[in-house]
């Protein structure tokens, strides 16, 4: 039989690993197989943009069928509902259709060596009423979930001040969590906003915008330094982003949220984007180690700590290298040097050779105040973090972050070609997607 390498979840580290393995090893000897529950790959610090209208997610997504046919690996539609150690097989769960009629029944996959890359979720906290009225940002169908429900509150508010000019309409939205995804998105709401007018909301722009931001430590962006994380509030209240730092939320309600101060703030859309942790199938996969985060636990190779034949990446990963403060962040540029380490390591692996330890390099942080700004340091731990850039030059390398992975999912040829095809497509396409 051929041997058989099965990776869940194509996000950044999953698409990347499946790509090299399948131009490495063909399909003469190997069959590779990638099993992801969607249907295309959005990069997930974009997904911002595609919740703002910013980028049509139709234009920068990968179609895994495609991308496999190209690659050499297989997709298999489906989410990853158990795992069988002793058999060594992938347990796939049943895929139904929107009329709750059965497409295809549980089945199961054989495997050599497994990945799994499956992301992380948002940790709620167990917050009373998050999960029934807030919105998460983890996925494209999230992302287009929050734009529509955008796009109509504005569309009320327009028709309202159309009736009556001196009536006092806002659409109100408040994000949890100053990180990256909570900021970008802050600041993205207020560029979508200010270009609606062109678009047939003729009365309505970023005035008529109210974003409140909410952190529960004592400032935002806590992975930049101080005075970053300073520029950034500045440059947030600047638009009109009400920001409120050392304020946790104690409760999502219908109309909005209640903080622990006992303040009420109203809201139309709330978004949950504090704190990460693995999904709750994790736990479950036939006795695999995890975290009290819910990632599961690996060795220095990436392989899991009970089975070395199952390596872990990306954000379900959880790596505390030797003498580090703490695990690796769940980022992408983590995510991209995992799949790199795992790739070698199965190579390893097949060879009969020892797989090499993981070494994570911290490259900085950016954060994208949109077309505003852009702060971060970069270098990380390799000059401590005290590289601090902002301004045109920080923009211009926050681009090139994309830019990277498309390279690293397509290859150099396609990747250069996408490159420029997203030149023209920002020069010829539409400023907002409004449908």
């Amino acid at each position: 039989m051929k041997t058989q390498i099965v990776v869940v979840g194509g996000g950044a580290g999953g698409l990347e690993l499946v790509r090299r393995l399948g131009a490495r090893f063909g399909r003469k000897d190997f069959d590779i197989i990638l099993v992801e529950r969607n249907h295309t790959h959005v990069w997930k610090p974009l997904l911002h943009e595609v919740a703002a209208g910013s980028l049509d997610a139709n234009l920068d997504e990968v179609g895994y069928r495609g991308h496999g046919h190209r690659w050499g690996y297989r997709f298999f539609y489906g989410s990853l509902e158990a795992i069988d150690r002793t058999a060594r097989q992938v347990i796939v769960a049943p895929i139904f259709d929107d009329d709750g009629s059965e497409l295809v029944g549980r089945h199961r996959l054989r495997y050599d060596y497994l990945v799994i890359a499956i992301g992380s979720v948002s940790n709620d906290f167990g917050t009373p009423g998050v999960k029934d009225h807030c919105l998460f940002l983890e996925d494209r169908h999230q992302a287009d979930r929050f734009r529509l429900k955008l796009l109509n509150h504005c569309l009320r508010v327009s028709r309202t001040m159309s009736a009556d000019p001196t009536d006092d309409a806002f659409v109100n939205i408040a994000i949890v969590g100053g990180g990256a995804t909570g900021v970008e998105l802050a600041a993205e709401l207020y560029n979508a906003a200010s270009s609606l007018r062109h678009y047939g909301l003729e009365v309505f722009d970023e005035t008529r915008l109210r974003v409140t931001l909410i952190e529960a430590g004592p400032r935002i962006l806590p992975a930049l330094p101080d005075a970053l994380a300073k520029a950034a509030h500045q440059e947030l209240e600047a638009l009109g982003v009400r920001v409120l730092a050392n304020t946790s939320v104690s409760e999502a309600t219908e109309t909005g949220l209640r903080c622990a101060t006992g303040e009420q703030i109203h809201a139309n859309i709330c978004v949950w984007a504090a704190g990460v942790q693995g999904a709750n199938i994790l736990g479950e996969l036939d006795g695999l180690e995890v975290a009290r985060s819910r990632q599961l636990v690996v060795l220095p190779t990436l392989q899991t700590s009970r089975d070395e034949r199952i390596f872990a990446i990306g954000d379900c990963c959880f790596f505390k290298p030797e003498g580090a403060g703490g695990p690796v962040p769940p980022r992408a540029q983590a995510a991209h040097q995992m799949a790199s380490t795992a790739y070698r390591n199965i190579l390893h692996l097949i060879a009969g050779e020892t797989p090499e330890a993981f070494v994570y390099r911290d490259k900085g942080s950016l954060v994208s105040l949109s077309r505003f700004s852009t702060v971060g340091s970069l270098m990380g731990n390799l000059v401590g973090g005290r590289m601090a850039i902002e301004g045109r030059l920080a923009r211009m390398i926050y681009v090139s972050l994309y830019r990277m992975h498309l390279v690293a999912i397509h290859g150099w040829v396609k990747g250069l070609a996408l490159i420029l095809v997203g030149h023209a497509n920002r020069v010829v396409r539409p400023r907002l997607k409004l449908h």
